[in-house]
Parts: C-alpha cells; sequence; structure tokens
C-alpha cells in the first residue's frame, strides 16, 4: 500500500511555536514509554530557562515561528514506489536511489520530522547490523536506547541539545555487532522542505569490539524568505578495537540555522573520524567532538567550510585526550567569498591522565576578494608535561601566479579560480568515497558560480 500524504505535502504539523502542548503532542504521535516522556518536558524546560551563548555569532531567529514536528506520511516505507509521488521525486532528483543500489550498504530519507524510507541490504542484515529510525529503535531496542541516549550529549550540555532532546523525531540507529567490517556505507539523507520548519533529528551509533563502518548523512533544503531551524544531536560509541567514519555533506539554504552537537567516544585502541563538508545555511555553529577515552585511541577531525554571500560559517572541532598514547589530527579548511565569514574554532583538552599524547592542529583559509573575513579562535590545554600539541593557521588569498599559469593554458579566469579553490580544499574531499567526493566538487563549483569572476 503506497504511504499517503494530504495536499499540503503533510499529514499533521503542530502549530508554531516550542510550546509544553506541541512537545506533549509530538510524546503521544511517537507512542514514547514513559522515561522519555518525562525527559522530553525536563529538556523542554531547561531549553527555555538556558541563554543564547555568548560567545556565538548573532542567531537572528524567533522560535514562536519555528514549527516543532511534521509528520509527512503515515508510515515509514522500505520501497521507493511506494512513497507519495512528490517525496518519491525530491529524493529521486537527489540520486538516492541510484546511489543506494551501487554504493551502499543501506540507506535511509528522513523528509521534515520523519524518517519516510530505511532500506538495509538483506546480506548487512544477515550479520547483525542494526540500520533504523529512532523512532523504531526505542521501541524494538528499548533498553540499549535508554543506555546510551544522552550520555554523552545530556540535554544540559547546550540550549539547542535541550531543544533537540524536547523535539527530537527521525534521526537514525545504527548497531554493528563485534567483528563486523562494512566495506561499504551507509547513509541517510535529510530534507526540510517547508518554510519555518524545525528538524531535530538524533542519530546514535554503537560500533561494537573490532566492527568498522563508514555512515555518510547528506543534508538539502530548499530556499524560503524566513529562517528554519535543524538542531540535529549525534552521540557515537566506538568500542575497543574499533573503527568509525562519520561524513557530512551538508548544503542546505541560506534561510537555515544549523546549530549541531555532534560527540563521539573512542575506547581502547578505536579509531573515530569526522569529515565534514559545510557548504550550506546562513548560519552554521557546529564543532564535531572525540573523547578518546582509551589508551592508544585515535581521533581525526577534517572540515571544509565554505561561506559565501550573507553566510556566517562558524564551525571547527573538539578533541578531549583522556587516555595514554592517543592521538588526533585536526585540519580545516576554509573559504571565504561575497562577504562570507569563515570562522574556525577549536578546543583540544589533554588530561594528565593522557600521557604521550600527540594532536596536530592545522586550519588554513582562503579569502577570494577583499570584503570577505576568516576568523580563528583556538583553545588549547594541557595539563602534563610529555603530551604534544601542535597548532598551525595561515589566512591567504588566491596566488596571481596561480592564475597566470592556468590562464595561460586558455583556462577562463572564472574556472581558473574554481580550480585553485578545489586544489585548496583537495586534502579534504580526496577522504571521502569517489561517489561523494565528485558530489562534493559539484557543489563548490554550483556555490562559486558567478562568484568569484
Amino acid at each position: 500500500m503506497k504511504a499517503k500524504s494530504s495536499k499540503k505535502g503533510y499529514v499533521y504539523r503542530t502549530p508554531p511555536g516550542i510550546t509544553k502542548e506541541a512537545v506533549i503532542k509530538l510524546s503521544e504521535i511517537k507512542k514514547d514509554p514513559a522515561w522519555m516522556r518525562e525527559l522530553r518536558l525536563k529538556a523542554l524546560d531547561a531549553f527555555l530557562s538556558m541563554e543564547l551563548p555568548s560567545w556565538s555569532p548573532e542567531i537572528p531567529i524567533d522560535f514562536s515561528k519555528i514549527t516543532l514536528f511534521t509528520k509527512s506520511v503515515e508510515s515509514q516505507q522500505s520501497d521507493w514506489e511506494k512513497l507519495p509521488k512528490e517525496i518519491k521525486e525530491t529524493f529521486d532528483r537527489l540520486g538516492i536511489p541510484q546511489a543506494e543500489r551501487e554504493f551502499l550498504a543501506g540507506s535511509g530519507a528522513q523528509y521534515e520530522s520523519e524518517v519516510v524510507y530505511k532500506k538495509l541490504k538483506e546480506e548487512i542484515a544477515k550479520q547483525g547490523v542494526i540500520f533504523s529510525s529512532m523512532d523504531e529503535a526505542i521501541h524494538e531496542h528499548p533498553e540499549t536506547v535508554k543506555e546510551y541516549f544522552g550520555r554523552l550529549i545530556p540535554y544540559s550540555d547546550n540550549k539547542y541539545s535541550a531543544l533537540n532532546t524536547a523535539a527530537w523525531s527521525g534521526g537514525t540507529f545504527i548497531y554493528i555487532p563485534k567483528g563486523v567490517k562494512l566495506a561499504m556505507p551507509l547513509q541517510t539523507y535529510y530534507r526540510m522542505n517547508f518554510e519555518g520548519s524545525g528538524q531535530f533529528e538524533r542519530t546514535l551509533i554503537i560500533v561494537d569490539e573490532g566492527a568498522e563502518v563508514h555512515y555518510v548523512e547528506g543534508c538539502t533544503a530548499p530556499l524560503y524568505s524566513s529562517a528554519s531551524l535543524h538542531a540535529g544531536v549525534v552521540e557515537i560509541f566506538a568500542k575497543k578495537n574499533s573503527r568509525m567514519r562519520f561524513s557530512t555533506v551538508q548544503n542546505w539554504s541560506k534561510n537555515v540555522l544549523n546549530l549541531t552537537t555532534k560527540r563521539g567516544l573512542a575506547e581502547e585502541n578505536a579509531v573515530i573520524e569526522w569529515i565534514d563538508g559545510n557548504l550550506g545555511s546562513g548560519l552554521n555553529m557546529k564543532y564535531p567532538a572525540i573523547i578518546l577515552k582509551g589508551n592508544n585511541s585515535r581521533g581525526d577531525i577534517l572540515s571544509i567550510t565554505s561561506a559565501g554571500q550573507s553566510q556566517n560559517i562558524d564551525a571547527g572541532g573538539k578533541v578531549i585526550c583522556v587516555g595514554k598514547n592517543t592521538s588526533s589530527k585536526v585540519v580545516g579548511k576554509g573559504i571565504s567569498f561575497e562577504g562570507g565569514t569563515h570562522t574556525y574554532r577549536g578546543l583540544v583538552k589533554v588530561l594528565k591522565t593522557a600521557e604521550n599524547s600527540n594532536v596536530s592542529v592545522n586550519c588554513d583559509a582562503l579569502l577570494l576578494d577583499d570584503i570577505s573575513k576568516s576568523n580563528t579562535y583556538p583553545t588549547n590545554i594541557i595539563q602534563n608535561t610529555n603530551s604534544v600539541v601542535k597548532h598551525e593557521a595561515s589566512v591567504g588569498k588566491i596566488e596571481q601566479d596561480k592564475l597566470f599559469y592556468l590562464m595561460s593554458k586558455g583556462i577562463s579566469e572564472e574556472e581558473a579560480k574554481t580550480l585553485v579553490v578545489l586544489g585548496f580544499l583537495s586534502p579534504i574531499v580526496k577522504e571521502l568515497p569517489m561517489e561523494y567526493a565528485v558530489e562534493l566538487n559539484k557543489l563548490i563549483r554550483m556555490q562559486m558560480e558567478n562568484s568569484v569572476g
């Protein structure tokens, strides 16, 4: 039976505003267990009482105009053809069915507040891998969700983690059993399609001992005149000897405010990698964090930031070393053009227990004109004397000799500038699987069209 949505494009929407009534209604629709309903209401109280971060860029938002929850279809599907026509066509244009067939072990799609599609290849499911929406997981794996939900990012962490805990809907739950190493990525694609929407997905990933997985998320939204809000939360638990890579290709429209909290915990000999492409949104505040709890654990954060006209992209990363012999590499590449502002904001904290740890931070910025901005705000806290922390930062403009060389080969100035930018970003782009690297390069080209001439 085909999933139904109304002529309006949705089945149900809460009235605008982040209110107790809306949270209670959401909890009823989700058939929350009592502990989750109670947690939502506690988190809402915290959100309403907490101030906006004093250090952050100005956040131009009126919460009374944000719709907390939109239900797009009656039920989640595992067959593209059963989705409503308007939703299926949206994801068809994004290439999701093709990517699933060719490149993915499993894929999902969230449209507004709920996951509308989720499918895992049969041979992967037989290995014990769980890949579901969080809405399903809280009912199908209640004890596991209750054990891990909010352990790394409690609602009290910040104003937007409180909002997410109160209003979360959709998102992804992944469990990779001991020793299972997936050769193909899992992916969820997020789409916000209505003006004034709020999207508050919750992602929980548990990678058991010796397991490996690569998870990719993509994000898009059409452009509207009024603000929409994305405030997701991601928690990752990488057990002993496991490996987790989390890649994001983010292309929100400029009316979207992206205020997301992401954090991972690496146990002994575990590896967590964040590959982060921040191309969209009018305002972005996202700083993936890794807690290197176990001895010999490693955590890398590689990010691309592109800030054009009317964009303020504030991004970076956090690394907290707890175990001995931990290591981390943080690389940030940012470009600014047409008056855009790019900011790297980072934290490195090496505790007394983290003996012989090694962290390197390298953030480079490229300005394409004289009206754009780049800022760097690093914080380094080292609490022992036998660890090494290195920080390098550079800001520069496109080298004229490179442009001259490319233009001497018959390449236009606009294309030459684009090629220089792509070369500047290539150390991070090449870390993505080929199909996603191609997508990211296309997005960069599209964003720079008519902006670098």
